[in-house]
């Protein structure tokens, strides 16, 4: 992976999204693999086979996203929000071609497991918000529910890269949350790297031209419509059940997501998997 240039360190957000407009994003090893044992039979492969490898893994999403919408044709007028729709649109040659899935994830932060851990966990946390955020799309008809997927997926995008890049300031930001469970994030994001998350993550929609319709979604509260509620209230559900189901704000994202389902509070318990004794 590309050495952090010395001037990351003057916690200046201009510079992170200069470095990161051209920067290697890293991937999981498994799916590093995973896209090696494909290409090994690639004559034969759908892009629903490949997309399925891509979508295990947050950030060769990104890559996935973000390599299409720079490279779409002048006559190609609408903005690819969806992988397998990006991936027939390149061809698979050009995927495994143009998109290598290095450097590794692994790699980056072998001297640092503590920070890997972290990372790990977050990925899991945004797929446990994808899932969520796909079946209450399903619940409510919505006809293109993996753009509401992928925007759960890389909603915390900017944090994954950071934990890659800066592991200690983000091991640093950790520690003092936990230590204070009063401290607000931007606050304590503000203080530790000069800048807040959110407001990297706005620039990163737009430097690597993603889709406007996901950086939409990704916008917590821009809109009271039904798809980005949907994808706020399935981050919030994933980032407060993650720290277990008593969690005080839980009662709150449940009210929220039975108004939007238009259920019951009982009946979104049930639905989300809350256990019995809760």
């Amino acid at each position: 992976m590309a050495a952090i240039p010395v001037d990351l360190a003057a916690r200046d957000l201009s510079a992170w999204v200069n470095f990161l407009r051209t920067a290697e994003i890293p991937v999981l090893k498994q799916t590093a693999r995973e896209i090696g044992r494909l290409q090994e039979d690639e004559d034969n492969l759908s892009a629903r086979t490949i997309t399925n490898v891509v979508l295990n893994d947050p950030m060769m999403v990104f890559k996935v996203l973000s390599y299409a919408q720079k490279h779409k044709s002048r006559s190609q007028l609408q903005d690819l929000a969806q992988v397998e729709q990006a991936i027939m649109m390149m061809g698979t040659g050009t995927f495994f071609r143009n998109i290598p899935p290095v450097p590794l994830v692994e790699d980056a932060l072998k001297a640092n497991l503590t920070a890997l851990m972290q990372l790990l966990k977050l990925i899991k946390r945004a797929h446990r918000a994808a899932n969520f955020a796909v079946e209450w799309a399903a619940h409510l008809n919505d006809l293109h529910a993996e753009e509401v997927l992928i925007a759960a997926l890389l909603h915390d995008l900017s944090e994954m890269l950071m934990w890659c890049y800066v592991p200690e300031k983000m091991n640093l930001i950790h520690a003092m949350q936990v230590a204070d469970k009063a401290l607000r994030s931007k606050a304590v994001q503000q203080e530790v790297l000069g800048f807040v998350l959110h407001d990297l993550q706005v620039q990163l929609v737009e430097v690597f031209q993603l889709p406007p319709l996901l950086g939409k979604l990704m916008q917590d509260g821009a809109s009271d419509e039904q798809r980005v509620k949907n994808v706020t209230l399935a981050v919030n559900l994933a980032r407060h059940s993650a720290n277990g189901w008593n969690d005080a704000a839980l009662p709150d994202d449940y009210r929220d997501i039975a108004e939007l389902l238009r259920i019951d509070v009982d009946k979104v318990m049930r639905v989300v998997g809350v256990p019995d004794a809760q």
